[in-house]
Order: C-alpha cells, then structure tokens, then sequence
C-alpha cells in the first residue's frame, strides 16, 4: 500500500484528504471527537510538509441533500482547536465557496469541505456519476490521501473513484488501521479469541462464517446471543431474537464442534420486563429466561467466564457490545469484556462504532488497548476476509 512519503515533496501542494469525521453530536456539541483526533497525526504531517490541506468528509446521513443539522461547522471548529489554527469551512462540496476556500489557502493552512454526502453522486450506485464527481474533486488538488478508515469499504467518489486520478496513498491512520488488523487476519498468535456482540446475528452472518476456520474461540454476547440460545432450544423470553436465522445459527454450532473452534456463549444474563435505563434488573440463567423478560447484557458468572477465556487468549478481536451498555444497569458485560482486554497480555483489536464508543464512554484508557479501530463496517468486513475497495485502489 502506497504510503504519504511516497508522495515526495508536498510544500505548496494542494492535498485532498478523506477523513472520517462521523462524529456524535448533540444538537451542534461534539460528544465524542474520537475521530478527529484520530484523524490528527496524518494532518498534522502535511501541515508541518507545507501542504495546502483539503479535507473532506461525511456526517450523518443527509441523502443527497444539503441539510443544516448534518453540517461540518462544528467539526471545523473542534479541528482547528486541536490543530491550533484556523480551519476554513467551505459552504459546499465542490462549488464556488470551495473552489474560493481551495485558492486562499497558504503553505500549511488547512480547509474543510462541506459534507461530502450533501451531494448525491458521493454514494450513487452508478459509476459515471461518481467519476463525475470525482473529477471535479480532483481539480481541486494535486494529490490524494485516503486517511476515513470508516469508509474504505465503500466505492463512493470520495474514497475510491477519485485515488484513481490523483497520485494516491494511505494516510497514517488507514495505515496502521491494516497494519492492525491483519495480525488478527492474517496469522494471529494463538489461542486466537473473537468477541462478538451487538444487536443482530444477520450483521455478522459473514464473519461467523469466516472465523469458524480461523478463531481457536468465540464469545457470543449481546442481543445476537439469543438467537444463539434458542438454537440450542432455550427459551429466551422476550430477548431480541431473529428466528429466521436459528437454522444457520444450528449449522453455525455444528460447524464449531467439527472444527475444533470453542463456541462461548452467557450462562446467566441480567434481564428486565422492558428495554428502559430504569427497568428493575434480574440476574437468570441463560436457559431459564422468564416470558416476561428480555436479556439486556450477559451475567455476572458469563462476565467472569468471558473474562477467564480473553484472559488465555494470545490475540483477541472484540466487535459489538455485551449488552446495552448505554443504561448503567446493563453495562457490566461491556465493562467487563474492556477490563479484561485492558488487563490482559494479548495483542487487542477493538472493532470501531459501538465498542470503541463504549471503551470511551466506560472510562477505559485508549492506550492499555493494542488497536481500537475508527470504523466498525471496514473492520467487520476485514474479520469476514473481503477486499475493501478503499484499499484495494491503494495498492502499489
């Protein structure tokens, strides 16, 4: 993958940059810049290179359409606080405001564009409207750098049709991104632990499937856990539950047992009558889940038996929360998984959306982690072994 250095001298080049700045917000307060500084060190290079820096990113999902709440201005600002300089927010993508904002910039400045996706040929499905704008992207810039890891598994204009344009390479972040997670992907150290959680079995169909012949155990928690149980015909009250899937969750099971892979799943879970921060919690055991009840995160026996297997572990990936960690009373399997990794001695990779927000949101500190990834798609598709077209356009 060709790296920014192979880029050569950058001072007075315009250099377009693709980020991941898909940041929470409530109303325009950034609650978690986590992306941003990310996003810092691949930046902060082409400043100190004398580059004239045009970043470009996503919030949101505004369709197409320009639509206030979705702006990048408080990004603009949250940047330049952490750059420590002024970042010039243009009005659009590829408009007046942005061809004026690219023209003003000096040596080592840096501008923002407007949300990418306020135009809709950043995601169109037909290839000609995205080189359309692609090649209107390019004639802002001398040279490409692909740094929104979130994104490097989409063929969108902004990602991949425009590194076909311009000389291209991966920013740090991507970088170290691949550099991660193919020492789970590729030849981990064993014993090999996958921890898998969230909300549905159908999100991670793909990856199961890969990583029963690759993963040494896997550690099922979270709302796809029930299905999980049902197919080992428990009842799971009124637990999330996708009975479609019990049949490839079945097959799932057998496949585990004749290959040798260890298939971990709660022995209690901590239920409520409904899906409230305030709702009374109950501690069961897995297969004694009352019909009034739903299971909202795994058990203290699970937590400690979950703990135990990550702590044996050389290599641990972790993708999806143990439970709705969101509600103090239900946050314990997150918390406890997180300890456990933090903790432990393994080389850790934590999936990004809903796990690297929880390790933040815990009180977790990032650096007992060995990777905790910006994009939870990307790194999903990666443990389910499929070329990211973000990268794949980036390969020398």
């Amino acid at each position: 993958m060709k790296t920014i250095e192979s880029l050569g001298d950058l001072r007075g080049k315009r250099v377009l940059v693709r980020s991941d700045f898909n940041v929470p917000l409530d109303g325009d307060r950034i609650t978690d810049d986590g992306r941003i500084r990310a996003a810092l060190p691949t930046l902060k290079h082409l400043v100190d290179a004398g580059a004239k820096v045009i970043v470009m990113a996503h919030l949101g999902r505004p369709k197409g359409e320009v639509k206030p709440e979705f702006s990048l201005a408080p990004v603009a600002k949250r940047l330049g606080e952490l750059l420590d300089a002024p970042v010039k927010l243009a009005k659009d993508v590829v408009g007046e405001s942005a061809k004026e904002t690219v023209a003003s910039l000096q040596d080592g400045e840096v501008a923002l564009l407007e949300n990418i996706r306020f135009d809709p040929r950043e995601t169109s499905k037909d290839d000609a409207e995205r080189e359309a704008l692609a090649k209107e992207l390019a004639e802002l810039a001398d040279a490409y750098v692909s740094d929104g890891f979130g994104v490097v598994h989409r063929k969108q204009a902004s990602v991949y049709d425009i590194a076909k344009l311009l000389p291209s390479a991966a920013g740090y972040l991507v970088f170290k991104e691949i550099d991660s997670l193919s020492k789970v992907t590729g030849d981990p150290e064993r014993p090999y632990a996958v921890v898998l959680g969230g909300s549905k079995v159908s999100d991670k169909l793909g990856v199961i499937a890969n990583l029963l012949t690759k993963a040494d155990m896997l550690l099922i928690g979270g709302g796809m856990a029930y299905t999980f149980l049902a197919a080992k015909g428990y009842g799971v009250g009124k637990s999330l539950l996708e009975e479609d899937q019990i049949p490839t969750v079945k097959g799932y099971l057998e496949e585990a047992e004749k290959n040798g892979v260890e298939i971990v799943l709660p022995v209690d879970v901590i239920a409520a009558d409904r899906f409230a921060a305030d709702a009374t919690a109950i501690v069961v055991d897995a297969d004694a889940i009352p019909e009034d009840q739903m299971g909202l995160d795994i058990g203290p026996k699970s937590q400690e038996l979950f703990s135990q297997k990550i702590l044996s572990a050389k290599t641990v990936a972790w993708n999806g929360p143990m439970g709705v960690f969101e509600f103090d009373a239900f946050a314990g399997g997150t918390r406890a998984v997180a300890r456990a990794l933090s903790e432990g001695n393994a080389f850790s990779v934590v999936g990004g959306g809903d796990s690297a927000a929880a390790v933040r949101q815990l009180g977790f500190d990032e650096e007992t982690f060995s990777h905790i990834s910006t994009g939870g798609g990307a790194s999903l598709e990666l443990l389910e072994g499929k070329t990211l077209p973000g990268i794949a356009v980036l390969e020398d």
